[in-house]
């Protein structure tokens, strides 16, 4: 019998032994200290469509059965609103699965990926676990440095560049004719991925429209934002139909549950219930820009369900996070400069957003 275990791969044996996010779950076993506002993961307040719900509910006596291994229905549903073919569509566990089937796609050991210092850090964990290299290009005022990290993908001959549109953490956002004149900046090799995550949320000028002629593009959506559905892990991807075929060689193909599937399919028939979620979320967006400008700081404008509140100074930042986490209050704070001078709060409830400000306003008074 062998004495220690097999050795790991040389990438994983090199990862540091982390993930990207502690979830609140785990902050409350650490510290004893219960949630009583759950504004730091962008979930949605104000849950999921009536319509998703009792769906899910009726199909509870189907999920002895796995679910449809191609989610056809709910590609063919996504087809017929974007107007393009079922086979330019993939649905996956969230954004988070389909960020890692990206990264085993079109990396090799070594190869380069640009993206932005501070951007979503789930891709960066991808890319890391399957050896890719990241080259890291620093926001500029707010919002994702195009001209950079265009110039970057270019000097290091990156296979992929990962941009959201709305961003996360900071919520700005570029209109379609800037980010066609981006994706013309790079290389004709280099993949744009553009995560699309808050894009519900966002004004019209920022939905750049599919063309299914590109196939240096993929873009990644999400059902767990402005549909309310995030425990239940849904997403899906447009992409050549290469690209589809490619992920059908590795992905699990019974990874997106029976009731995931009914959930989402019924939600997109909700869209009233959709338009209530962004209204009401832009109302709360309004609401923290005021707030943090009674308080001396500024927002970043925003086109997401969360905003990032600019404190101007990062051990500050870090203060009144720890202590609205002491009242109950979980936020988070970017973990890199600049953007770790902010705090970003997730619009919740009118009812959350009033406890929120008041709770802040008497944090501030006591620091």
């Amino acid at each position: 019998m062998a004495d220690q275990a097999p050795p790991f791969s040389r990438i994983v044996a090199n990862l540091p032994a982390a993930v990207p996010f502690v979830p609140p779950e785990e902050l409350e076993r650490k510290t004893g200290v219960k949630v009583r506002l759950r504004l730091g993961a962008n979930e949605s307040s104000f849950g999921m469509s009536p319509l998703a719900r009792e769906a899910m509910e009726n199909s509870l006596g189907e999920n002895h059965l796995y679910g449809d291994a191609l989610s056809l229905d709910l590609k063919m549903e996504l087809a017929t609103r974007h107007g393009i073919a079922t086979e330019m569509i993939t649905v996956a566990g969230g954004i988070d699965e389909l960020l890692g089937w990206i990264a085993r796609v079109f990396l090799n050991p070594g190869d380069p990926v640009t993206a932005s210092l501070g951007s979503y850090p789930t891709f960066h964990y991808h890319v890391e676990g399957f050896g890719g290299r990241l080259h890291k290009v620093p926001y500029r005022g707010g919002k994702n440095d195009l001209d950079a990290l265009a110039e970057t993908a270019r000097n290091t001959g990156s296979r992929i560049v990962y941009l959201a549109n709305p961003d996360n953490p900071t919520g700005t956002w570029f209109t379609a004719a800037e980010l066609k004149e981006f994706r013309r900046q790079l290389p004709a090799d280099c993949l744009l991925l553009l995560d699309e995550a808050y894009l519900e949320f966002a004004p019209a000028a920022a939905h750049l429209p599919l063309d299914p002629a590109d196939p240096g593009v993929i873009r990644t959506r999400t059902f767990s934002k402005a549909y309310g559905m995030a425990g239940l892990r849904i997403g899906y991807a447009f992409a050549q139909r290469e690209i589809i075929t490619a992920f059908d060689k590795i992905r699990n193909h019974f990874g997106v549950s029976r009731i995931a599937q009914i959930g989402a399919l019924a939600a997109l028939q909700d869209e009233r219930f959709l338009q209530h979620v962004v209204e009401e979320v832009a109302a709360g967006r309004r609401e923290y820009e005021t707030l943090a400008e009674t308080l001396g700081f500024a927002a970043y404008p925003s086109a997401t369900n969360f905003v990032a509140i600019d404190t101007g100074d990062a051990d500050r930042a870090a203060a009144i996070q720890d202590a609205l986490w002491q009242r109950g209050v979980f936020i988070r704070v970017p973990g890199v400069a600049p953007l770790n001078r902010c705090l970003r709060v997730s619009v919740g409830t009118p009812g959350e957003r009033q406890e929120f400000a008041r709770i802040l306003r008497k944090v501030m008074a006591e620091l």
